[in-house]
């Protein structure tokens, strides 16, 4: 993983985590919190596969498992995000743009209702029962309306900054071919981008090379005559 994915990974991770500690946990909604956490792992998997999806998930988790208020043992939380992670990368699409938001949207709610059962299957595991007393059917329905009601307005942006991040605008040296390269895909690595960039510059040359030769053959034609 290159610097400006762990860079920019851990800054939303970062944030999203203390927007959850200090004002989404503070809600007191019914049934489950909105996990805006888990919205920015499956955001930033999508672009960056299930490799890049299954380590920021892990990390991600581990920091949730350590920072307060959390009262699970650490690793727990780790483990859900990670395997979610690993899952949502597989989606990745090959030219790194989504035809549609019926894709991630169901993805939400399979990891908000799977991350639900997984954390309770683990908690079950070390004697946390806490989740029978509330309720699992409770549970999955809210985590699953909440995270789905949130989504649209994390997970696009969590996509675009990753995206971003990803372009090198140095390895362009031409525009045309800059707009060519950024709309068939911002996930193409740097060696991509100087590829794209080469081809743009080889069709320009052959473009001034026609438009050469074309005039030569008016200026011969007019000697003749």
């Amino acid at each position: 993983m290159r610097f400006n994915r762990i860079l920019l990974s851990t800054t939303l991770v970062v944030v999203a985590l203390v927007v959850q500690v200090s004002v989404l946990a503070r809600l007191h909604l019914p049934g489950a919190v909105p996990d805006i956490l888990l919205l920015t792992v499956l955001g930033l998997a999508m672009v960056y596969g299930h490799v890049g999806g299954a380590l920021i998930g892990f990390g991600a988790g581990l920091l949730a498992d350590l920072a307060p208020p959390a009262d699970h043992a650490a690793g727990r939380y780790a483990l859900v995000l990670c395997v979610i992670g690993y899952f949502a990368g597989l989606i990745k699409p090959e030219n790194g743009r989504l035809k549609s938001a019926t894709g991630p949207m169901l993805v939400v709610v399979a990891a908000a209702i799977g991350s639900t059962v997984l954390y309770a299957g683990v908690g079950a595991l070390v004697g946390d029962t806490a989740a029978r007393h509330v309720g699992m059917t409770s549970l999955l329905f809210t985590a699953a309306l909440y995270d789905l009601l949130l989504a649209p307005f994390v997970v696009p942006a969590v996509m675009a900054l990753a995206r971003k991040a990803e372009n090198n605008p140095l390895a362009e040296t031409n525009s045309a071919a800059k707009g060519t390269d950024i709309s068939s895909g911002w996930l193409s690595s740097g060696t991509g981008l100087r590829i794209g960039g080469q081809r743009g510059g080889l069709g320009s040359l052959k473009t001034k090379a026609r438009t050469r030769t074309a005039r030569v053959g008016r200026i011969k034609g007019v000697k003749r005559l």
